[in-house]
């Protein structure tokens, strides 16, 4: 498939069209207020960190998403248990003080509902790993979401995360041995690396789920269950996902 990957920056036109997209995020996943608060600031104050696929007629078809900040400092050094939100706050802490920024984040590589399956995540990751070399960065860490871990809400991610194949050893997770594959090491489990917190009657909105019982609730595309304390009136989330680190 043709594909022209350009960033933001370079393709400011292209925003509009990029969120556009049809994607499969679940729609609970949009209510994590990091996210809520910063993804739009990201296009705004990064742009030369956001990647845009388009094919041959000019149609967007994927993008990504990533933030520079700052690790070696004190408090830091070491990619944090709270993942991805911590990050992006890092991120935007950083721009706000001015710190010399070190290493670069992953934040989202999405592709179009209608181009899934054709290696595009792939080629994005390809792209970002070369953007983040271009910008003069020697790492690129990401706070992975394992694209198969929502079939086994109930497994540990501790396990899961480590799980490889018997036959070449690589992640058994599809997305982990992707970045795997492109030259990633799995570091470490971001245990706690996003939380969506509502009520219950919210969840219900955004799941079609009674929530109607205390305890874990299993839903689409979670990679744990939910916990919901129906009695008290909410429900809360608490995303796992896995650091790797990328040497540019």
């Amino acid at each position: 498939m043709d594909l022209n990957i350009s960033t933001l920056a370079e393709r400011p036109e292209l925003e509009g069209a990029m969120w556009s997209m049809k994607d499969l995020w679940p729609e609970f996943m949009m209510y994590d207020p990091v996210g809520w608060a910063n993804m739009g600031r990201i296009v705004r104050e990064f742009p030369e960190y956001v990647l845009v696929a388009t094919d041959a007629a000019g149609a967007v078809v994927a993008r990504g998403f990533s933030v520079p900040f700052r690790l070696d400092v004190a408090g830091r050094r070491k990619l944090p248990a709270r993942g991805w939100d911590e990050v992006l706050n890092w991120a935007f802490s950083d721009l706000r003080h001015g710190r010399e920024v070190d290493t670069v984040s992953a934040i989202e590589i999405t592709v179009d509902l209608g181009h899934l399956g054709k290696g595009i995540s792939h080629r994005m990751l390809a792209a970002m790993r070369a953007n983040v070399g271009r910008l003069g960065f020697a790492e690129l860490v990401a706070p992975v979401r394992p694209n198969g871990k929502h079939l086994e809400a109930a497994t540990s991610i501790h396990e899961y995360a480590f799980r490889t194949r018997e036959a070449d050893g690589l992640p058994h997770d599809p997305w982990l041995r992707a970045h795997v594959r492109a030259g990633g090491r799995i570091e470490a489990v971001a245990a706690a690396s996003m939380t969506v917190s509502g009520s219950v009657e919210e969840w219900r909105e955004w799941t079609g789920l009674p929530f109607d019982t205390d305890g874990p609730v299993e839903v689409a595309g979670a990679l744990v269950p939910v916990h919901c304390q129906v009695t008290r009136g909410y429900a809360v989330y608490v995303e796992p996902n896995v650091w790797v680190r990328h040497r540019i």
